[in-house]
This record gives structure tokens, sequence and C-alpha cells, in this order.
């Protein structure tokens, strides 16, 4: 059963200076906590969020159907991670479009709308940003960081920037740093945004438009590849959507009409206009996805924090040698990963195992044989849960 969520919002005035030099003053970052917080605020997780999730971890809103937050099943009283027993919280990153400061707000010298000036952030200043939120909840250890993909980055990032601060670190279904492919997967989506004629070099809020176009492909190429080829022939396969008539030679085919039994249209304007193109299931699913989509998530945003996935790379100021990047991290670690996640293969976790083997920490390591590919590890494999029910426990019992 899920409780009750309340979303509250933090104002910052102090400027905070950034990786690229730039930097951010009077932002507002939003964050939900879960559970309480103990006499020696011991027993405080902070969970960090993946591209297109947000501080809205767990729990409901009053009066809101459907509005579990984004790791529900993990996160609450009883659960793996027991807000009976530990103080939860979820903080929406900088840049972001769910009520931190982001493209969409005004900055603070213009009055103006951010927009395409809002400035490039990455995976560190986002863990500063946190840290200075965390301070001001009058936390100064963490008895865990937790995160999947992105925000598994960011659970990494706080052992090197804050290796103080840090007793735990749960790193789900992450990377040291981005792959070349997965680059690739990110530039393809982004020049789907930004060649999007409503994109209007990312000032389109002066035009009261969305490049909804852009968003829909960048969301259909990003859901691709968090699905396993196998979890995709299970759900779809070849399967086509209900057959209709043809439409009669010589005139425009009506809306949803597509080819007769199952077959290919006569010729391409048949194809063009039949169901929109859509006939097998697996688009109609990528469609209804990337419609979705582009409903909620700023444009600005996606562009954003894709890059903050791209420039993620704690190795590189080390000469790539991991190990050595590794070296000032102190906290103990638990690293999960999937088998049919080819987006953040177990290759990659077992990357960071062996650097910080060679670092002579703590590291527990899980590879899990589940079937859903990356988003395995926002589902409920018995395993997965088992493992972080267990790692969790054996926190708490350090503040019992």
């Amino acid at each position: 059963m899920s409780f009750i969520a309340t979303p509250q919002t933090m104002h910052f005035p102090e400027v905070l200076p950034l990786q690229s030099g730039a930097s951010l003053r009077d932002y507002h970052l939003a964050f939900e906590t879960y559970g309480t917080l103990n006499a020696d605020a011991s027993n405080a997780v902070l969970v960090c969020h993946a591209l297109n999730a947000s501080h809205h971890v767990a729990g409901v809103y009053e009066g809101q159907d459907k509005s579990e937050g984004w790791w529900d099943n993990m996160i609450g009283p009883g659960k793996p991670v027991d807000t009976d027993k530990f103080f939860v919280i979820g903080v929406n990153n900088l840049g972001s479009c769910f009520g931190s400061t982001g493209p969409m707000h005004l900055h603070p010298d213009t009055g103006e709308v951010y927009g395409a000036d809002f400035p490039v952030v990455t995976v560190e200043d986002w863990v500063n940003a946190q840290a200075r939120l965390l301070d001001r909840l009058g936390i100064r250890q963490l008895a865990a960081v937790l995160g999947g993909s992105l925000g598994g980055m960011q659970a990494l990032s706080w052992t090197l920037q804050y290796p103080e601060r840090v007793r735990h670190a749960v790193v789900v279904a992450s990377a040291p740093n981005l792959t070349a492919e997965n680059i690739a997967f990110n530039e393809v989506a982004r020049r789907a945004i930004v060649t999007d004629p409503d994109f209007h070099g990312g000032h389109f809020y002066r035009y009261g438009v969305v490049p909804k176009r852009g968003l829909r492909i960048a969301r259909m190429i990003g859901h691709i590849t968090y699905l396993s080829d196998d979890v995709m022939n299970e759900k779809f396969g070849r399967s086509l959507r209900a057959p209709t008539l043809p439409a009669s030679p010589g005139s425009a085919p009506p809306e949803g009409a597509g080819p007769a039994g199952g077959g290919p249209a006569p010729n391409l304007r048949d194809y063009l206009y039949s169901t929109q193109d859509i006939e097998f299931q697996i688009e109609s699913y990528l469609r209804y996805q990337g419609d979705k989509f582009s409903e909620y998530f700023d444009a600005n945003t996606y562009l954003l924090i894709t890059r903050a996935l791209d420039y993620f790379d704690p190795a590189r100021s080390h000469g790539g040698d991991l190990t050595r990047a590794l070296a000032c991290a102190t906290a103990k670690f638990l690293l999960i990963s999937f088998t049919t996640d080819w987006r953040f293969s177990p290759r990659r976790s077992r990357e960071i195992v062996k650097a910080l083997l060679d670092n002579r920490r703590r590291v527990s390591y899980a590879e899990i044989d589940a079937p859903h590919g990356h988003d395995a590890f926002l589902l409920d494999d018995a395993r997965y849960m088992s493992v972080m029910r267990s790692y969790f426990d054996g926190i708490a019992k350090e503040f019992a």
C-alpha cells in the first residue's frame, strides 16, 4: 500500500558554480522525503533519478489516481528500502522540467524564460546541488546514496566528490561512462528535436508551440534501447494491428484504414494513409510512448540531460584509468546489473567492480538474469528485490 507523498521546494539565492564555468543563482530544487530522520541523522538515503524521472520517487499524491512514484515498488514501508527504518530523499535535478529550476523558468537577470540560454549542467553539478540541499536538511553523512542508470552515475560521483559523506553507494544498471554507441543514440534523438520546425532554436516557448514531433521520435529511439529483443518479441512479435478494408480506387483512404488481410499496401500512397502508416503492434506501442512523452517532457531538458549523460566520465581526468579515478572513494558498494541490458551492459558494471577491488574497497555485485533489458531496474524481479532488501537491511543494522 502506497503512502501520501508531499512535494517540497527549497530556494537557494547563492551562486552555484558549474563545471562549464557558468553559474546559477536564485534557483530552486524540488524534492520529497519519506520516513523520519533519526536523532543523529544517520539513516538518510538519497535517491538519484534517471533521465525522465523526478523527485517523486515513492508514494502517491493525495486525490490523484495513478500518481505512484517511479520507484514505488522499491521504496516505502516494509519495502526493500524500508521507510520505517530510513529517511529517504528524492531530489529533482537542475535543468529538469518537474519543479527544479530549468529551461522553462525565468532567468533572474533578464526576467525572460531561459530556453536555450539555460547553462549546460553535468552529473557533478547535480551532486553539488544535492549536497547543498542535504546541508539545509541537517544531513552531514548519508547512510546510502542510491540510483539506477543516470542515477547510478550520480551515486558513483557522490563517492568521488564527497567521499566522507557517503557510507554506502548502490549503483544499479549503470556505467562509468557512455559507450560511443550510447552517445550516438543520444545524438540522433537530439537531432530529431533540434530539427523540428517548432523547436525555434530552443526558444519555442516564445511562440506558444512545442516540438512534439522531435520529442516523439527521441522517445521512440530511447524506448527501443530500454527494452531487450526478447521482451519486444514476446510482447509484440510481428503482430499486425487488426486489418481493415482498403480504400476504394481513386480516393484517399479514410483515417484508420489499413491493408486488407494484413498484407502490404498496394502502393506507397495507400501505405502512407493506412492508420497513419502504423501496421505492426510494435509501431503502435512506440507511437503511444512517443505521444505520451511529448505531452509532459520539455525538449530543452531532454537535450541537457542527455548531454550530462554523454559528459560523465570520472576517469577522463586520470588518463582514462578508472582505478585511479575511484581511489578516493571510501564507501562500501553494491552494484547490480541485468544480463539483457545492452544499453548499460553487465560488462560496464564489472569495470567499476574491478576498479574498486583494485583499490581494495568493499564491493558486493549481483548480475541478475532478467529478460527485461535496461528497464529491469524499475521492475519487480524477485531476485533483484531480494538483493536490495538484504543489503539495506544490513545498512539498517549499523544505526539500529
